[in-house]
């Protein structure tokens, strides 16, 4: 489901919108915008702490796979994860991302709840109508209470 979601979302759209987030080009190299805003998103469908999504990320190879992290790879700590959230808000950058992800997702018929991920699939196909079970004495024997609505 994390697969399916990473590859209909355009990535390259909120990437350029990050692109100028650090400004110095001096000291340690951060970790990519980019993937720290997946780890958010991630947050955000999980319901997750900082400190339980940086165990999460550690041990789910889903969660890697759809933040870009490979198993050589060291797992942003829970302070890093706080740090980017608290500059997505100074700059006021995480609400329009959140709201571009979530147009992505409008287009592409999927309902994130929290924990799940459901591709609604609106295909109309043709079938044959049923007919109604007739009884002995020719009464129907469908209980009425037992339809479905959509």
């Amino acid at each position: 489901e994390l697969d399916d979601v990473h590859n209909i979302i355009n990535w390259s759209e909120i990437e350029q919108t990050l692109s100028n987030l650090y400004s110095s080009k001096t000291g340690a190299s951060a970790y990519p915008p980019i993937m720290m805003f997946k780890i958010l998103i991630l947050q955000a469908w999980y319901g997750l702490s900082d400190e339980a999504l940086e165990k999460q990320i550690a041990r789910d190879l889903m969660f890697r796979r759809f933040i870009d992290l490979s198993l050589s790879e060291v797992v942003p700590d829970h302070a890093t994860i706080w740090r980017f959230r608290q500059l997505l808000n100074t700059e006021n950058l995480l609400e329009p991302l959140l709201e571009q992800i979530n147009h992505h997702l409008e287009q592409n018929s999927i309902i994130v709840s929290l924990g799940l991920i459901n591709i609604i699939d609106a295909t109309v196909i043709e079938a044959k109508q049923s007919r109604k079970r007739k009884g002995r004495n020719g009464n129907n024997t469908q209980d009425p209470e037992a339809g479905y609505e959509v």
